[in-house]
């Protein structure tokens, strides 16, 4: 019944939508007599403000079409390079990358939000490294033959990644793939796997939640694993390929984490409309950009949602050594070369300070040269992967961080094993 709802009330807002644009366009009409005058103005941006936020959301396009790295320009190419039912591998690469550039695996967050959420951090990383993205799909796009999809087959997609981008790779986890980042990591370097991780960057990402424990922590805790089952979870409508899969959707998610800021959402809204009455355009237009994308929203496998709430968040089993993949328990002391990086907000409200840097107190074998830690000062969630803050102050470290190791690995000091 929860998705039944929503959709009607998707259909509804979407027709209020159409309407409220249609309106507000008349009265901006430059033939309108009462364009930008008084009541007029003030109707008209109100209405476009709810428009904007009512409209539907697909998926949206990463469109990074032209990098400037060092002043020089250079013309972007993107593409899908593995297709797998529930995330594709895409590749982005411009002529000015040299042959031997970096290989730098972006591991995207699903978690409701699509991987161009990260397109800042793709762009950024683009101008020093050949960047792949996991693209992870819309669960209610995917019919119910493909199968179930969970924490272990996650491992085992990043896994079948770095495979396919072959030995000497970086991967970087934003947020919550830095757990099963963190576990192929420990599972590849346990095997002695050839392309097992140079590097592993982790940021803002819940690897111990028993670390400065945010709201989102605490709901995760206060409730027993069955309420998320029973009240979160629920089946895809006939709509869509998927029809009958399990889900957490996306609209869920977006409006909890909305209700958790709402006051300063509402107040991006209400200076949105100020900006409007003013005619400040730029300002409008930078509002209307990371609102199409926050509220672009897809749908998670319910089998993945429920494990991760369990594991990660309820039992805490990586960093207390208990997590199991395909049966076997994840050794983190098998981390003996792969360098890792953490980086945390000051200001995060999502992942609290201490939870990504505890990935550097269970890993017992790997030497301190190869730990790094970094607080961004006065950077809240968001701003670890996107925004001034990420392209002046964070992303440097990490630059910093990949050619140091990358030269080691050109050495032979990262053993290949086939």
């Amino acid at each position: 019944m929860l998705y039944k709802a929503y959709e009607i009330q998707r259909s509804l807002l979407n027709a209020s939508s159409a309407w409220a644009s249609m309106t507000a366009d008349m009265l901006n009409d430059a033939r309108n007599p009462w364009a930008g005058i008084g009541p007029s103005q003030m109707m008209a941006s109100a209405l476009d403000v709810f428009a904007h936020a009512a409209a539907p959301r697909g998926k949206p396009a990463f469109g990074i079409k032209v990098i400037h790295v060092d002043g020089t320009a250079h013309v972007v190419k993107e593409t899908t390079v593995v297709t797998r039912p529930f995330g594709h591998l895409k590749m982005f690469t411009h002529a000015g990358l040299p042959k031997d550039a970096p290989r730098l695996l972006i591991v995207a967050p699903m978690s409701g939000h699509y991987a161009t959420l990260l397109r800042g951090t793709v762009e950024r990383m683009m101008e020093r490294c050949v960047v792949y993205i996991t693209d992870w799909a819309d669960a209610k796009y995917v019919p119910l033959a493909e199968g179930v999809f969970d924490l272990d087959d996650y491992i085992d997609y990043l896994t079948g990644f770095l495979e396919h981008i072959g030995p000497g790779a970086h991967v970087m986890a934003v947020c919550q793939p830095s757990v099963p980042a963190f576990a192929a990591a420990a599972i590849m370097g346990a095997n002695k796997h050839p392309c097992r991780p140079v590097t592993l960057t982790m940021m803002g990402g819940p690897i111990d939640t028993r670390e400065s424990p945010t709201a989102v922590n605490d709901h995760a805790i206060t409730k027993p694993h069955v309420w998320f089952k029973h009240n979160v979870i629920t089946e895809v409508p006939a709509n869509y390929p998927g029809e009958g899969r399990r889900v957490y959707p996306g609209f869920v998610q977006l409006a909890s984490f909305m209700s958790m800021n709402l006051g300063s959402h509402m107040m991006s809204h209400y200076k949105l409309y100020q900006h409007m009455m003013q005619g400040a355009d730029v300002d409008a237009d930078a509002t209307k950009t990371f609102y199409e994308e926050y509220r672009a929203v897809c749908d998670l496998p319910a089998e993945f949602y429920l494990q991760t709430v369990d594991v990660v968040f309820q039992r805490h089993a990586l960093p207390k050594g208990e997590l199991v993949h395909r049966g076997q328990t994840v050794d983190l002391g098998a981390i003996t070369e792969t360098a890792l990086l953490c980086i945390e907000g000051e200001r995060d409200d999502i992942s609290g300070i201490g939870q990504t840097r505890a990935a550097l107190k269970v890993t017992p074998n790997l030497p301190d040269d190869r730990k790094q830690y970094f607080l961004a000062p006065e950077v809240g969630h968001y701003g670890i992967f996107n925004g001034s803050r990420w392209r002046n102050s964070i992303a440097p470290v990490v630059d910093q961080w990949i050619a140091k190791f990358e030269k080691k690995a050109k050495g032979g000091k990262l053993t290949a094993v086939a």
